[in-house]
Order: C-alpha cells, then sequence, then structure tokens
C-alpha cells in the first residue's frame, strides 16, 4: 500500500510539468506581441507626417499598452514557472532583475493585479483623450472594471499584508 501512495505522489509531484505548455504558450504570444509593438510602430512612423498630435498620443499609448502587456506575460511565466514548475538557476547572472530575487505565489499576485490595474489605466487614459468618439456606456463600464481592479488590488494587498503580520507572529 506505501508503494501505491508513494507513486501517486509522484505524479502529483510530476503533474507540475504539465503547466510547462502554458508557460512556452505565453513566451510565443509574447513573440508575436512584440512584433504586433514593431507593425504598429512602422505604422506611427510611415504616417508621422500626417498624423494629428492626439491620434499620435493614441497611437504611443496603444504601444505603451503593449510593452505592458509584454511585461505581464514576463511576469506571468517567469514568475509562474519559477513559482509552481522548477527553479530557474539565474542567482549568479549579472542581468537578473531585482523582482526575480523575491517571486513567490503572493508577490506574483500582487504584481500581476498591479499590471492589470496599470494596463487598465491606459485603456482609460486612450478613452478620455478620445472621449467625443466613446460613448458614454462604454466610458462608465471602463470606469467601472477600473475601479474593480483598483478595489481588487488593494484588498490583495491588504491580505498579503495581514498574512505577513501572522506569518512574523507565528515565527517571534
Amino acid at each position: 500500500m506505501k508503494a501505491i501512495e508513494r507513486a501517486i505522489e509522484q505524479f502529483i509531484f510530476f503533474s507540475r510539468w504539465f503547466q510547462l505548455p502554458v508557460y512556452l504558450g505565453l513566451i510565443v504570444a509574447t513573440f508575436l506581441y512584440s512584433f504586433k509593438f514593431l507593425e504598429e510602430l512602422w505604422h506611427l512612423l510611415s504616417d508621422f507626417s500626417s498624423l494629428t498630435e492626439t491620434t499620435i498620443m493614441l497611437s504611443v499609448l496603444g504601444l505603451i499598452d503593449i510593452s505592458m502587456v509584454i511585461n505581464l506575460l514576463v511576469i506571468v511565466f517567469i514568475g509562474g514557472y519559477t513559482t509552481f514548475v522548477s527553479k530557474i538557476d539565474f542567482d549568479n547572472h549579472e542581468d537578473k532583475p531585482d523582482w526575480l530575487s523575491k517571486v513567490n505565489a503572493s508577490s506574483l499576485k500582487i504584481k500581476l493585479i498591479i499590471s492589470l490595474v496599470s494596463i487598465s489605466g491606459v485603456h482609460l487614459l486612450k478613452t478620455f483623450i478620445d472621449i467625443h468618439n466613446v460613448p458614454l456606456q462604454d466610458a462608465l463600464l471602463q470606469i467601472g472594471i477600473h475601479m474593480v481592479f483598483i478595489f481588487s488590488a488593494l484588498l490583495l494587498a491588504y491580505t498579503d499584508k495581514i498574512m505577513h503580520s501572522y506569518e512574523n507572529s507565528q515565527t517571534h
């Protein structure tokens, strides 16, 4: 019976590798978004002389939006892989970003929700700049969604703070 239990536990432990195709797919999505960024930049550069300031600003916000989505993808596939699949040995790598030394499930959730709030903020700014072309109902819906993201971020940060306080009280 102990051998069966051990085999089940090993299979359960091995099952974390089933997430690998998801993280590899997110890397491919990052690659595709990079091409989309270059395509949008090319359109901006090639049409630059005929664009209005508002159109340029909206295009630049679109580039920022793509950049932020790519950042979100990187956080998810590196953070998710190192947290849930396997450790990546980059401790001594000279280009290692600071946030990688603090990756855990809790910090990953905070980074994700902050990224979502930021991306939502960029979309809201695009709506504000082009407000005369956006139906009021759409603008209000975007504001509502943005507020939900902000509330979620605050609630998650507060919950994380409580959890850290509880963990610290247990170790002292």
